[in-house]
């Protein structure tokens, strides 16, 4: 990280990592037996988080009672299955986030309802992504619209499942992130 960012932009930041055996959220997928890849998704909303994104709210809950914190700036963001986790948690936990950022994500998306207007989205993907395809980006960016949320949405043209390569050189995006608040 250049140091001018750190001047301009100080934080504290939790890279989480989730162990094999559990994920950011809940999805199940159906794959192709000639690539590997998933064909089918599902993405059950159940009433309690996965194991680890709960014991990553407890974390948030335990860093949020820290004088040090500024409880209206908490932005979360992911890549991958951690994109879907950033949906994940900002639709069971809207009041706690400012901003989020899913890379190459994906999730229910049903639960746009739950944060729109609550949480502002720059959301990101590749456009030949194969892993996770690019519509759920785009229609998590259509529903959002819809609703009126605060949401951008940049899909790379020829990228594939690494477009967090992209999203963290976009010029504009820490200064996006800070601008956004929690009116407390």
């Amino acid at each position: 990280m250049r140091e001018e960012n750190r001047k301009n932009f100080p934080a504290i930041v939790l890279f989480p990592q989730s162990p094999a055996d559990d994920s950011w959220a809940y999805f199940e997928t159906k794959l192709d037996s000639s690539t590997g890849l998933a064909k089918e998704w599902h993405f059950p909303f159940r009433k309690e988080p996965t194991i680890i994104s709960g014991l990553l709210k407890s974390l948030l809950d335990s860093l949020l009672t820290l004088h040090f914190v500024d409880a209206s700036r908490i932005y979360i963001g992911g890549l991958s299955q951690g994109g879907m986790g950033v949906y994940d948690m900002v639709a069971r936990y809207p009041e706690i986030f400012a901003a989020a950022f899913p890379i190459c994500g994906a999730g229910k998306i049903n639960t746009a309802k739950n944060f729109a207007g609550k949480v502002s989205l720059w959301i990101f993907h590749g456009s030949e992504d194969e892993i996770v395809p690019a519509y759920f980006s785009r229609d998590f960016y259509k529903r959002l619209s819809k609703l009126n949320a605060d949401v951008k949405y940049s899909e790379y043209p020829g990228v594939h499942h690494n477009s967090w390569v992209n999203a963290f050189a976009e010029k504009e995006f820490l200064s996006w992130l800070f601008s956004k608040s929690k009116k407390r």
